[in-house]
């Protein structure tokens, strides 16, 4: 499922190629991406508009929009959600592709569409005056696009949290920490892989009751939260972590050798170090 780097890089697509294009017509006629709202609905909204800005929170996405016909009064806000595999893909008046979001079976920025790729599971589409277009494309179809949505439920970004906020948040009950990290209105953004790779960097273990966790603790996991988080989005996802291709039957730790653990935290699979994350 895209964690907060392959959002990140979804994102940063549409921020590089699709603001200040202006929109002559939308494709929302995909009626369980686009629910609550019926066909015509979304394109009504932002037919003669464009995309001003992108921003993100954790995993969730959104865009302004601008006015229509010079009027300077912003129109409303597209959300956009991934789903479990979804991408974006912007094409530009020459056809140029750029596209981000889950790096399974991606192929960012490479500059042309794939040929393989059905038109029916491009879910949501903007054309824009000049020709090119941007695609929610989403096999699984378990992506969102709605007008206006809802923020308030999310807690702050897991890439730019505060360490006495993320204290604050994390130490609160006696869940497991993996379990609290998991929880997006803890702090948004953090997945099962994210979350793996936090705690293997932090070397606390993923089932250690977060009332238990020390001072020094909390911010020894601040620290590798923001590292794992830098470090995925900038080498293109969660999947480029130190620790990713360890988590598997018979695989040993790349820093002390010990045979990787696994059991079941906060509802996922979980893997990690029985010497070094005790």
């Amino acid at each position: 499922m895209p964690e907060l780097p392959e959002v990140e890089s979804a994102r940063s697509t549409i921020e590089a190629a699709a603001l200040h294009r202006r929109i002559v017509a939308v494709d929302d006629t995909d009626t369980y991406e686009c629910r609550p709202h019926p066909p015509g609905e979304i394109a009504a909204a932002l037919v003669g508009r464009s995309l001003t800005a992108a921003h993100r929170r954790g995993k969730s996405m959104w865009c302004d929009t601008s006015g229509v016909d010079g009027d300077d009064t912003p129109g409303p806000t597209l959300g956009i959600h991934l789903g479990m595999s979804g991408r974006i893909l912007v094409t530009g008046p020459d056809g140029t592709l750029t596209e981000g979001g889950d790096w399974q079976g991606g192929r960012y920025g490479t500059g042309g569409e794939e040929p393989d790729r059905n038109p029916v599971w491009d879910r949501f589409t903007i054309t824009y005056a000049d020709g090119g277009t941007l695609r929610l494309f989403d096999k699984r179809r378990l992506g969102r696009v709605r007008l206006d949505p809802d923020l308030d439920r999310l807690g702050p970004d897991a890439e730019t949290v505060g360490a006495q906020e993320l204290a604050e948040r994390v130490g609160r009950g006696t869940a497991p920490v993996k379990a609290k990290l998991l929880d997006q209105s803890v702090v948004a953004g953090v997945g099962n892989l994210l979350a793996d790779e936090t705690l293997w960097q932090a070397h606390l273990s993923p089932r250690r009751p977060v009332d238990q966790l020390r001072p020094d603790e909390l911010v020894r996991l601040h620290e590798a939260l923001h590292a794992a988080t830098k470090a995925a989005i900038r080498n293109g996802g969660v999947h480029t972590g130190e620790v990713i291709e360890f988590r598997r039957a018979g695989a040993h730790c790349p820093r002390c050798g010990a045979e990787m653990t696994r059991a079941t935290v906060g509802g996922r699979t979980t893997w990690w170090c029985p010497q070094e994350q005790v």
